[in-house]
């Protein structure tokens, strides 16, 4: 082998990692499908700023809110795969596979996962005038009322709706689904007595509950919420096996250079397993998820699969 071919094999096989390590060059985009202030985007703006401080470039957070997430994931699946463009996604976008089949992109052909993020339980309450005080209560009172008793959402394949339709499945029990255009309209309704139950975010409706407004039944998790320990989990009141959550993670467009999603992965999870994010976290009734490029595949697989089954049983549609 001439000197000029095993000068140029000895650059290419440095090339790769050269690339790897000078990876972020430049400004990324994580791509929010939610509006402004909710979850997904204030934990998305927490994340995007430790690393930017950890890797030396912006990560810039564009919302592009619309049609249950799927405007700003479709624009993220057509980006460039090269790392500079990545998509902020919860469990709303395991439902959509199943409730939205006709998208534009999915999640397992045009996105590789990077990183989970965090998860936050769901703390089920009802109206003060709703005459159950356990969880075992309500359930009795649906069961002996079947059709009467209606919970709130979000809206069609939210994970407060979806919530509800694992409830309902689990429970054995007819309640009707009322969607609202968003939480906090959804929140009024049943703070007004104008439907009887919701599951929402522990931190927004236990300051509502400690005031009386409306009855904290149970949360949604596999164990008891650090902000309300005193609370029982929907498992162990009643529902055997329940568990619905809100989980948030980033991916990126397929074709993303498995050595750009490892670094990314790398450095997610250093800021989630910094001890003062946990600690900030817990305070709002969140709980750190970190797992490799790998686990976290299998992980939104087997979300999309609970999903599907719930979604068939109950029969919902998406609000278009």
């Amino acid at each position: 082998m001439s000197r000029i071919a095993i000068a140029a094999l000895a650059a290419a096989l440095v090339y790769v990692p050269a690339q790897a390590q000078e990876y972020p060059a430049r400004p990324v985009k994580i791509v929010v499908p939610f509006a402004v202030g909710g979850p997904a985007d204030i934990y998305a703006r927490y994340l995007g700023a430790h690393l930017g401080e950890s890797l030396g470039q912006p990560f810039v957070i564009e919302n592009r809110p619309g049609a249950g997430a799927v405007v700003g994931t479709d624009a993220a699946a057509k980006a460039a795969p090269d790392g500079y463009t990545l998509l902020l996604m919860s469990n709303a976008h395991t439902v959509n596979e199943t409730l939205i089949p006709n998208k534009p992109y999915s999640l397992t052909r045009d996105f590789v996962a990077v990183a989970p993020i965090n998860y936050s339980d769901l703390m089920m309450v009802v109206h003060p005038s709703v005459p159950a005080n356990t969880l075992q209560e309500f359930i009795a009172l649906a069961k002996a009322q079947p059709g009467k008793l209606n919970y709130a959402s979000s809206g069609p394949g939210t994970p407060y709706h979806m919530a509800g339709e694992l409830f309902k499945s689990m429970a054995g029990v007819d309640i009707v689904h009322v969607p609202y255009k968003e939480s906090s309209a959804a929140r009024t309704g049943v703070i007004g007595g104008q439907v009887e139950m919701m599951f929402d975010a522990v931190t927004t409706m236990n300051e509502q509950a400690k005031a009386g407004k409306v009855r904290a039944l149970a949360t949604s998790g596999k164990t008891r919420s650090g902000v309300t320990p005193n609370l029982p989990v929907v498992s162990e009141a009643g529902v055997p096996g329940y568990e619905a959550v809100i989980w948030l993670g980033v991916m990126a467009p397929k074709g993303t250079p498995p050595a750009v999603v490892s670094k990314l992965n790398a450095e997610i999870a250093k800021v989630a397993n910094r001890a003062e994010t946990r600690e900030e976290w817990a305070k709002q009734g969140a709980s750190a998820m970190t797992m490799s490029p790998e686990e976290f595949t299998k992980y939104v697989a087997g979300d999309i699969a609970k999903w599907e089954k719930v979604i068939k049983v109950s029969g919902a549609k998406p609000d278009r």
